[in-house]
């Protein structure tokens, strides 16, 4: 069986090459947008010295630390956000291209069961790509830091001081880590649904996969007046347990 999930694993990823290409563009356009941020910077000279300064005059290494980790965790914010939604258009279009260009039937002429297709495309949506996605994000970072640090010397600053001595990579790199952990994990019910979707539906899987969401909220509060699944539906998309502060101590 093992066997079996690798090459049906690398079927996929011969097969949807956006695995690789969505992070890779979405790292350049990051890159691309460091690189114009520095350039509208450069044209404010006094005001970059004066930055400068102060951050090279810092007393307190966490304050610096603070900075370059938001620097960091931004472009891998909106990574896992590009990566959430490759997930749901890969889920729900896995299965159901399959079946709409009959290249199913060749698949099921090999010695694979149904269960085995199924288990490579979850493994696929909840591990492969977030850990291509994860790969992008440290390579951005890394990117990130090199033009940072190149436009700082060109200023006249100490890059290795201001920004290779202060940025936290393994806190960084940990938090990414679990972000590409625990986002397919608290998304998996959507991942199930979706993979449901995309072996059934005869048309319009998109459409099919959302128009349920919508709807049943309303018929719910309509017909017995509660929200529980409209609840559901809300907790499990924008208020993740690690956005929660309420019960954060310090």
């Amino acid at each position: 069986m093992i066997a079996n999930q690798i090459a049906l694993i690398r079927r996929e990823l011969w097969e949807h090459r956006s695995i690789f290409v969505t992070p890779i563009a979405i790292g350049l356009i990051l890159a691309l947008g460091v690189l114009m941020t520095e350039g509208m910077l450069a044209a404010h000279t006094a005001e970059v010295d004066i930055g400068i300064a102060a951050a090279s005059n810092l007393g307190d290494e966490s304050h610096r630390s603070a900075v370059i980790n938001g620097l960091l965790f931004i472009p891998s914010v909106i990574i896992f956000i590009g990566m959430s939604i490759l997930v749901v258009f890969y889920s729900l279009d896995s299965l159901y291209a399959e079946r709409k260009d009959k290249s199913i039937l060749f698949w099921r002429s090999l010695p694979i069961t149904d269960a085995e297709t199924v288990i490579s495309k979850l493994i696929v949506a909840a591990v492969v790509i977030p850990l291509a996605f994860l790969a992008g994000a440290i390579v951005t970072q890394i990117v990130v830091m090199i033009l940072s640090s190149i436009w700082i010397m060109t200023q006249g600053g100490d890059a290795g001081h201001l920004i290779w001595g202060a940025a936290p990579l393994m806190d960084t790199w940990l938090a990414s880590l679990f972000l590409a952990i625990a986002i397919p994990l608290w998304l998996s019910p959507f991942i199930g649904w979706f993979l449901f979707v995309s072996a059934y539906t005869k048309r319009s899987p998109l459409l099919m996969a959302f128009l349920p969401v919508i709807v049943v909220p309303l018929l719910e509060k309509m017909l017995i007046g509660s929200h529980l699944f409209y609840d559901a539906i809300v907790t499990r998309t924008s208020r993740p347990p690690i956005a929660n502060t309420d019960n954060w101590e310090f």
